[in-house]
Formats: C-alpha cells, sequence, structure tokens
C-alpha cells in the first residue's frame, strides 16, 4: 500500500498534472474575480468564503480523470487488480494520494489567497479547518466517479456530472463554516455535517469504486 501510494506521488510531481495544475487554477480563479465584481473590499470579503471553496472545488475536479485513466490505458490497473492486496485498499492510497497532490497544496495556498478577497481575519482560522476536514470527501467522491468512469472513453464530461451533485454538501457547508467564524456564530453544526460527509465517504466509497472498477475490467 505505501509502495503504490509513493508511486502515484512521484508520478504525479513529475507530470505536473495534479500539483500543478488544481493549484494553477485557483489562483487564476481567486485573482480573476476581483476584476469581475470590482475592488469594493467588503463585498469582496463577503463572497470570499464561497470563491475559496468553489475554487477549490474545481481545482481539485481537474485532476480527477488521472486518478484510474493512466493505470487503465497501460494495463497497470489490471495488475494492481489482481494483486493480493485489497483492491478498496488501493482506491483509498490512490485517493490519498489524489489529495496530497492536489488537496493538500490548496489547503496551504487558500489563505494565501484570502488576502486577495479580503478576507476577514477571524475566517482565515476556520478556512483551513474546512479544507482540512473537506478536502480528502472531494478527493474519495472523485476516486469513486472516476472508478464509475474509467473504461469509457470521453468520460470527464460524464465524470464532472456524477460527482459535481455529491460535491455539493460539503461545499455548503465548509463555506458555511467559513462565513459564520468570520461573523463571530456558532459553526459546530455545519462543522460537525462536513466531518461526517468526509468520515462516510472515506468509509463507504472506497467499496464502491472497488466494485466500479471490477465491473469495468471484465
Amino acid at each position: 500500500m505505501i509502495r503504490l501510494l509513493m508511486r502515484d506521488l512521484i508520478l504525479a510531481l513529475r507530470a505536473g498534472g495534479g500539483f500543478g495544475l488544481g493549484l494553477g487554477f485557483f489562483l487564476i480563479l481567486v485573482t480573476l474575480v476581483p476584476f469581475g465584481v470590482g475592488p469594493n473590499s467588503e463585498r469582496l470579503a463577503a463572497i470570499a468564503p464561497g470563491v475559496l471553496w468553489v475554487g477549490a472545488l474545481l481545482a481539485c475536479l481537474l485532476s480527477l480523470d488521472r486518478i484510474f485513466a493512466l493505470d487503465y490505458e497501460d494495463g497497470s490497473l489490471d495488475l494492481l487488480a489482481t494483486a493480493p492486496v485489497p483492491l478498496e485498499g488501493l482506491v483509498a492510497m490512490k485517493a490519498l494520494a489524489h489529495w496530497i497532490t492536489t488537496g493538500l497544496p490548496l489547503v496551504i495556498a487558500a489563505p494565501l489567497l484570502g488576502v486577495l478577497l479580503h478576507l476577514d481575519m477571524a475566517a482565515y482560522k476556520w478556512l483551513i479547518i474546512t479544507l482540512l476536514i473537506g478536502t480528502p470527501a472531494l478527493s474519495f467522491i472523485g476516486a469513486f466517479g472516476a472508478a464509475i468512469t474509467v473504461g469509457l472513453k470521453r468520460g470527464g464530461l460524464l465524470m464532472s456530472l456524477l460527482v459535481l451533485p455529491l460535491y455539493i454538501p460539503t461545499l455548503i457547508f465548509g463555506a458555511e463554516v467559513v462565513r459564520r467564524g468570520a461573523q463571530g456564530f456558532e459553526v459546530t453544526t455545519p462543522l460537525l455535517m462536513q466531518g461526517g460527509i468526509t468520515a462516510g465517504a472515506i468509509a463507504l466509497l472506497p467499496f464502491a469504486a472497488a466494485a466500479a472498477i471490477r465491473i469495468s475490467l471484465r
């Protein structure tokens, strides 16, 4: 399992598709928003939680097709499926590798980019916390969507249509926690809901993704 994780991390860093693409898109989106809505600091501060979370969501979405597609094309996925280790564990390691190369850089960059949107100082702590809790769910949900469409030609659009509705609860609760934190309100309920979504995704979706891969390889 650890060797598979290291292999995916090395491939992602060499190719640059996950790390560079997602982070670059996140930077471009946040940089362009002030040009689109105007330089009013109060307006930017009001929309900053939603913009940062939408940017993180879309940045994660960009590299989802790389989770299984490359291994499927070169035949590595067939070997992994027949390896003497649980396929569910392999799926979990690939989702974890996606989070390390895509989600974690977004967590680190988000507070820096929040300055461009005049994010309230009280919200920075909650932005980091919600991204740390929520972005793993994006990777595991994305791995499930990638597993369903792995054997399909041009399955990227279909994967996006499948994954985006599942992303919405994480987006809603994440942005709500940041918004409430900026205003000094109670954040326990949406934070627990977001944590529950992430825990459920990590616990259940590797099994669903493994089943989808087995069907695709038949």
